[in-house]
């Protein structure tokens, strides 16, 4: 059974502080672009995302940060885009956090249900952007970017799309 075909994947390292993001999300927009440039080669367009699987490690900078970046790449598809941290449910695992966060993106495609950020309850305003608080939604998934983004400016995305045999 194949759950789903890797369509793009962007890595940077933007190497701006040990522990934090760059404040403008530099970083992390340009590994997004590169996966998106990628997929494009599929036909593949960003507005086509139906789901983001957010680094969202909950922490001011890096949401903000990861926020900023997806405006950036997105525009204003952003707010249209369902975005979740499935750090919140089962915290961040450090190295092996987007090995975990690929899977749970394919099998977001296959079961069509977008899990929640659990715990939003007070959302930075200067994050405004539909982070699934709280419960998972059903819905029609074909395509989701997932983002990685380590300690060092290490950033990695990936995007993966539904299998069509």
């Amino acid at each position: 059974h194949i759950y789903a075909e890797v369509v793009g994947y962007g890595n940077t390292n933007d190497a701006y502080h040990m522990a934090a993001p760059h404040a403008t999300g530099r970083g992390a927009a340009d590994a997004m672009r590169i996966a998106m440039r990628k997929a494009a080669q599929y036909g593949i367009q960003p507005t086509d995302i139906d789901y983001i699987n957010a680094h969202g490690t909950a922490t001011r900078l890096n949401d903000l940060g990861e926020t900023l970046a997806i405006k950036q790449v997105l525009g204003e598809y952003a707010y249209n885009v369902r975005i979740s941290s499935t750090k919140s449910m089962t915290g961040h695992l450090l190295g092996a956090a987007g090995a975990l966060e690929a899977i749970i993106s394919t099998k977001v495609i296959e079961q069509g249900l977008i899990p929640p950020t659990i715990n939003l309850q007070n959302q930075d305003p200067e994050c405004d952007l539909n982070y699934t608080p709280n419960e998972a939604v059903a819905a029609d998934v074909d395509i989701v970017l997932s983002n990685s983004f380590g300690f060092g400016g290490h950033n990695a995305c990936i995007m993966v799309r539904r299998f069509a045999a």
